[in-house]
């Protein structure tokens, strides 16, 4: 007996393929993970607003460097979501109907979840996040390992937020897709 396979050849519904909130969360994760050791070193792997700005008020960005990093990561995030648009409009029925894994609160909240517990969940999550990223990257902490606590945090913080807004715990992440669905 052969062992399954996921799809089998000439198969249309691609069964068994989704791979539900935790895929997606450690998708972000290992994205992260591996981003920070390839562009670490050159750019900081600043891909986030949030992070930048975090940094900034830490003292361990310049601030006057800011602006140019915020636009390039929204930049980059409205891009992305561009990519991801015509990947996802190639298959027969896609419909940007369904938000488009754009941030949202009441009936746009994968769990109905209101205003105020979505804006509480995305402050905190974005808040424990800068706190991963500086812990890991403080001149006393172990050398060479930042990205590792960092995209395992950012795979956490993602399980944990997913069911509230689509969490991004980036603006640039969640402006490229809100400009494309229209929220």
């Amino acid at each position: 007996m052969s062992p399954p396979t996921l799809v089998q050849a000439g198969s249309r519904g691609a069964p068994g393929l989704g791979i539900g909130f935790a895929g997606v969360a450690l998708a972000f994760g290992l994205t992260l993970l591996t981003m920070a050791f390839a562009i670490g070193h050159i750019s900081g792997c600043h891909l986030n607003p949030a992070v930048s700005v975090g940094l900034a008020v830490a003292r361990r960005f310049p601030a006057k460097e800011l602006p140019a990093y915020i636009v390039a990561q929204v930049v980059g995030g409205v891009a992305g979501a561009g990519v991801l648009l015509i990947i996802a409009s190639g298959k027969a029925g896609f419909s940007l109907s369904g938000g488009f894994a754009s941030n949202g609160y009441g009936a746009h909240s994968p769990g109905g979840y209101s205003l105020s517990a979505c804006l509480t969940a995305e402050v905190v999550l974005t808040f424990m996040f800068l706190a991963i990223i500086l812990g890991a990257t403080d001149r006393r902490a172990p050398q060479g390992f930042a990205p590792i606590a960092i995209g395992l945090g950012l795979t956490l913080i993602h399980l944990i937020g997913f069911p509230v807004t689509n969490l991004s715990v980036n603006p640039a992440r969640s402006t490229g897709p809100a400009i494309f669905v229209g929220r």
